[in-house]
């Protein structure tokens, strides 16, 4: 009998890698990730002159990496100062490094 994806249960770490992968996964959010790795931080309205898209899709980005806690945010109006979650960074590092050997 085969067993469909509800019926098993995953580790907290598999979980978390998969949140971590979704987020990886589209090209515009590794583009975010590196402009931000190769910062202390940034601000929204900067990004747009890095990528060139709309202010509305890469916030969209932004809520998706956040929400996968890769990125933390900080409301200075106008503005919201963007910066890479050193602590959930590692375990990215850590969780890839283990699942490619």
């Amino acid at each position: 009998m085969l067993r469909t994806a509800v019926d098993i249960e995953y580790t907290e770490q598999e979980e978390e890698i998969a949140r971590y992968a979704k987020a990886l996964g589209h090209p515009v959010r590794i583009r975010i990730l590196r402009l931000l790795a190769s910062r202390s931080c940034c601000y929204n309205g900067d990004l747009t002159e890095e990528i060139p898209m709309a202010q509305s899709t890469i916030s969209q980005h932004l809520k998706a990496l956040k929400e996968a806690g890769l990125i933390q945010g900080e409301i200075l109006p106008p503005k919201i100062k963007y910066c890479i979650n050193k602590e959930n960074w590692k375990h990215v590092q850590k969780h890839f490094r283990d699942l490619l050997r």
